[in-house]
């Protein structure tokens, strides 16, 4: 039977190092603790949430529940197949220090996914991606408690719904409780080159090595973006938006330099950064919280900031986007 922590603190259980306070806590190092603790009548008919990384959250200051801290170890080559390596890890492992691992391991293909904050179980939830790959064309399967029907499920690709930023669990919060994940490393191992950040390093004929991508990877994240440790920050806090070719393309004759990807379903998805510097957004502060002055996309937490001054400063610049472009922007991080 785990712990049960009173009074816990979640200043480090959250990026943004807003302060917060659970009334319980329980450290979820397994399955069996777990079910051990969603079972436990000492914590029954309480409010109950998971925290793993809390990278993508928005925490309020207190909360007079149970909170779950996902903290699961664990990573394993499961098989090696003639097109592909199948690789697993626990919920509560470090993403970026798994990803460093399998190129180890000698297990590549996660390599433009470094750095990005958080746990692998919260990854597919939020469907990560970042230089040219989504987590979902390296997924395989995963492994999930469903609270509802108290058994443990597996979930394969079509299962989880997986969209840009979403994914079937972000449509029922609080039912599923990811416990592993299971990835599928394409062999031979191919480059993705496709973002320009890092396709400009790799334009002189030489051979690309996994290694050198993820260094890249980091080197270019950890230029545009504040380390969580020095100043609180949630990583992009807005989605990019996808907008019918119509409207970008009306955009477009207003502002010129306005940039645009298209979809495989004929709409374009807009930088959300762009929108928000030329909203006048960047390096702009509300209190003790702002827009970082190097990355318009990031919000970050000055020191003593809080949700409400986020929730704040998040509303203000919806509303200018709004105003200016008709564009409306998504939150990434979910506010709890």
């Amino acid at each position: 039977m785990p712990e049960i922590l009173t009074d816990y603190p979640l200043d480090d259980s959250n990026s943004f190092g807003f302060r917060a306070r659970s009334r319980y806590a329980v450290e979820i190092r397994s399955e069996a603790d777990l079910v051990a603790a969603l079972a436990d009548p000492r914590l029954q008919g309480l409010p109950r949430r998971l925290l793993g990384g809390g990278s993508n959250i928005v925490l309020s200051a207190d909360f007079e529940g149970v909170t779950l801290l996902m903290r699961s170890q664990g990573r394993r080559l499961v098989e090696t197949r003639d097109d592909a390596w199948i690789v697993e890890a626990a919920a509560g492992e470090n993403w970026h220090g798994f990803v460093r691992s399998t190129l180890e391991e000698g297990h590549p293909g996660l390599e433009n996914l470094a750095l990005i904050p958080g746990t692998v179980g919260a990854s597919p939830v939020q469907n990560i991606g970042a230089y040219g790959i989504e987590l979902a064309d390296r997924f395989d399967s995963l492994r999930a408690y469903d609270v509802e029907t108290e058994r443990f499920v597996t979930f394969d690709k079509d299962a989880c719904a997986f969209a840009y930023r979403d994914s079937v669990f972000k449509h029922h919060p609080g039912r599923y409780i990811v416990t592993s994940v299971r990835f599928r490393l394409p062999r031979p191992w191919q480059p993705v080159l496709s973002y320009p950040d890092i396709a400009a390093i790799f334009q002189h004929g030489e051979a690309v090595e996994p290694e050198a991508v993820f260094n890249e990877v980091v080197a270019v994240r950890g230029r545009k973006l504040p380390d969580p440790a020095v100043i609180g920050n949630a990583g992009s806090f807005f989605q990019n938006p996808i907008v019918p070719a119509a409207k970008h393309d009306a955009l477009k004759v207003d502002y010129p330099k306005l940039g645009g990807y298209p979809q495989p379903d004929g709409q374009v998805k807009l930088s959300a950064a762009w929108l928000v510097e030329q909203s006048g957004f960047k390096g702009v502060r509300l209190g003790h919280v702002g827009v970082y002055d190097r990355h318009a996309l990031i919000l970050v937490n000055h020191g003593g900031g809080s949700a409400a001054e986020i929730t704040a400063l998040a509303g203000e610049i919806k509303a200018g986007v709004r105003a200016k472009f008709g564009v409306e922007l998504v939150e990434e991080p979910v506010f709890l």
